[in-house]
């Protein structure tokens, strides 16, 4: 596309200004944008469908309408303002939400425990709400999780106009989290020896470890788009050291995506924040494969 990176920058500046309730400049922002695109164009109507979800009146001073002690709380300032609004807590009970996440917990509750099949499908949503969460905090629309029992879970959003840093960083949300519930569960298992809490921190981080494959819509393949090559050949090579170390097969999968990606017909990308990309997707590689391995470890060493 002739205007990519005009549009890109743009795209940018409106998430920012509509993070910061700024409707009007998010506007103007959209408006640039809408004129850089052909009219026909599915990108086109998405700007204008994005136009028109634009509050008319609302904090055009560009001043946020959450209590100010929220902005200390820096990324974690959206799990506050939700918290504070209790629409979003009646929104969890939405009946397609809630059926489909009640159905997930039935069908593992059935197959393993009541214990197991509850705390996997809370696992699960922890996983989907760090990608919810990281796209409200930036401004973008995001549906509640979907459950499909069997297979998994997913939020719908749009990524049109949107950065591949900013895909990258809503991909690796969900990783992220995800991890943050697997150390939850091994802490518990420490504190009770109790070895469902050591199968809820395996399993989960193995469902997690296995998002990280950069290949089609996982979430590494989300992230992979705002790596370098060398950078996916770093992740390729901690890949193979991590899945000797701990004798995880699983993440020889990652390796070899990272390759395809790296050595493929896909242009290489060039993004100032591919270095800090490529260390935060290692660092959860490395955090996933040993929780992944708890269950052939025996005890965690935290």
């Amino acid at each position: 596309m002739a205007h990519g990176s005009k549009l890109e920058e743009l795209a940018a500046s409106a998430r920012r200004h509509e993070q910061s309730r700024n409707p009007v400049a998010a506007q103007a922002d959209w408006q640039a944008a809408l004129e850089l695109l052909p009219a026909d164009s599915s990108q086109a109507a998405w700007v204008r469908a994005r136009l028109a979800e634009l509050p008319p009146d609302t904090a055009k001073s560009g001043k946020s309408d959450a209590p100010a002690w929220t902005r200390k709380l820096g990324p974690f300032a959206p799990i506050a303002v939700l918290a504070l609004k209790g629409k979003f807590f009646l929104s969890l009970l939405k009946a397609p939400f809630l059926l489909s996440f009640v159905a997930f917990a039935g069908l593992y509750w059935g197959l393993y425990g009541a214990r197991f099949g509850v705390g996997l499908a809370i696992l699960i949503l922890v996983h989907e709400f760090g990608h919810f969460l990281e796209l409200r905090r930036r401004g973008l629309a995001a549906n509640l999780p979907m459950f499909i029992p069997g297979f998994g879970a997913y939020v719908r959003w749009t990524a049109a106009g949107v950065t591949s840093d900013t895909r990258a960083l809503v991909g690796l949300a969900g990783p992220l989290a995800g991890a943050v519930g697997a150390a939850f569960c091994a802490l518990m298992w420490l504190r009770t020896g109790e070895r469902v809490w050591m199968a809820l921190a395996s399993f989960s981080a193995f469902i997690n470890l296995m998002n990280l494959i950069p290949v089609w819509r996982l979430d590494g393949g989300q992230a992979i788009v705002a790596v370098t090559r060398t950078g996916r050949i770093a992740i390729a090579l901690a890949s193979v050291l991590l899945a000797a170390y701990f004798s995880q097969p699983l993440v020889l999968l990652v390796a070899g995506g990272a390759v395809f990606r790296a050595f493929g017909n896909e242009p290489a990308a060039d993004t100032s924040r591919s270095y800090g990309l490529t260390i935060y997707f290692i660092a959860l590689l490395a955090v996933l494969t040993y929780l992944s391995s708890l269950a052939r470890l025996g005890a965690p060493a935290l």
